[in-house]
């Protein structure tokens, strides 16, 4: 465990760079925010790997992997932030507008992320087998599991200023919230299958029942450990008219669920969007006075927008921690037009064979298509990979699909949006 120190002047470090970052795409780049955030941080991680190799004295390449190590990136976001970005997100979406577009949201962060997870693996094993850096099809599956989420927090900050429809925005929103939990889950079980069973006894330990009890174990413990935290907040928001109080019930309510998911092996991703979804929803009606909405949506809007900063820094950083090879570098080009061709089966497919096309807007596919960025998720993800001789090529491979994601796609989302909708 690192010492406090430490971990105060890590903090320190991060939040200069994204003040810095920050102030620096105000007055210069005048890019959307995050993704301002990434491009001068990428920027920034290029410009050390340059003066390295030009004074590799100065060591200024391995300060930086030593910084990031030492961080232990995956862990800071999957058990950190990951839950204070989703509940902050669940917070403001419309439960009923959510709940007039259940089938088609629940189809796809389930069958859809499935469906994303199969054809991105088998398509990322012929990709590094043309690339001529073969990969087993069980790590390849594990790649696609962690490529398939959409991230909420790319996803939610382009949509506030689209002006789309609110079905449309209200399903894209549901799904980015809850793919991320399943992909999660399905990616701990493609991890366990690769692995063996995390154990010594090879991978037939894995079975189709302990894999179906492992998916119920997490996404279900999660679901009803969701259910039954925001019950409870509830309960002591009711009986109680004090903003500061009412916000310490939230953060203890995001803290706990992260803890409890942990110590009981359910999904705390699952959890915290419920949570989050039944506070914004049924606790804003009838357990908040107006004065504490303000003040609780208002903290919980500074949250997202600071965790969200320091989170697309921390991804344009990552550059520097990467390794470079031939083979793996064209794997990781040719893995961005696969993950984009995956994401519009992964919801083409659903949506026809249950029928769900029908009163969609215009250009609905498309959009949603272009519109599932990938972000901080997936590459948590890909760096809390065990060690073997695959993490490397697929964490390459990983962030050439967040830097093309947040980066290309980000910046032309509302073009193509108005392109398709025809407005």
């Amino acid at each position: 465990m690192l010492h406090v120190s430490v971990l105060i002047d890590f903090a320190a470090l991060l939040f200069l760079a994204t003040a810095l970052f920050g102030w620096l795409n105000v007055k210069i780049f005048k890019l959307p925010h995050t993704i301002g955030l990434v491009v001068v941080s990428l920027l920034a991680s290029i410009l050390i790997i340059a003066v390295s190799h030009v004074a590799p004295g100065l060591g200024l390449t391995e300060t930086a992997r030593a910084f990031l190590e030492n961080l232990e990136l995956s862990e800071v976001i999957l058990e950190g932030m990951l839950v204070f970005l989703l509940f902050a997100g669940a917070l403001t979406v419309n439960l009923p507008d959510l709940m007039s577009r259940k089938w088609s949201v629940l189809i796809l962060a389930t069958v859809g992320v499935v469906i994303s997870t199969a054809l991105i693996g088998f398509g990322m094993y012929g990709v590094f087998m043309l690339a001529g850096a073969a990969i087993p099809l069980k790590w390849c599956l594990v790649f696609g599991a962690l490529i398939s989420p959409t991230d909420p927090i790319a996803v939610l900050a382009i949509l506030k200023r689209l002006g789309l429809p609110e079905s449309l925005t209200t399903e894209i929103t549901g799904e980015s919230l809850f793919n991320d939990g399943v992909a999660i889950v399905v990616f701990s079980l493609a991890v366990l299958v690769a692995t063996g069973g995390g154990g010594d006894h090879g991978a037939g330990d894995v079975t189709v029942q302990s894999a179906a009890l492992f998916f119920l174990q997490e996404a279900g413990g999660g679901i009803v450990l969701g259910i039954l935290a925001g019950l409870a907040s509830y309960g002591l928001m009711r009986h109680v008219d004090h903003y500061e109080t009412e916000i310490l019930i939230t953060l203890a309510l995001v803290t706990g669920i992260a803890s409890l998911g942990h110590i009981l092996h359910v999904s705390a991703p699952l959890a915290v969007v419920l949570a989050g979804l039944f506070l914004g929803n049924q606790g804003r009606m009838f357990a908040m006075s107006s004065k504490t909405e303000e003040h609780l949506f208002q903290f919980w809007t500074l949250v997202d927008e600071v965790m969200n900063s320091i989170l697309f820094v921390l991804i344009g950083f990552e550059i520097v921690a990467l390794t470079f090879q031939g083979s793996w570098f064209i794997a990781a080009l040719l893995a961005i037009p696969l993950a984009l061709a995956v994401r519009f089966v992964s919801l083409a497919a659903p949506l026809f064979t249950f029928n769900l096309m029908k009163d969609r807007p215009k250009g609905a596919l498309p959009i949603m298509t272009w519109g599932g960025l990938h972000g901080g998720i997936s590459v948590a993800l890909a760096l809390s990979l065990p060690p073997s001789p695959y993490k490397e090529p697929l964490l390459l491979a990983c962030y050439a699909v967040v830097l093309f994601s947040i980066i290309v796609q980000g910046l032309t989302l509302e073009r193509v949006a108005m392109r398709f909708h025809g407005e």
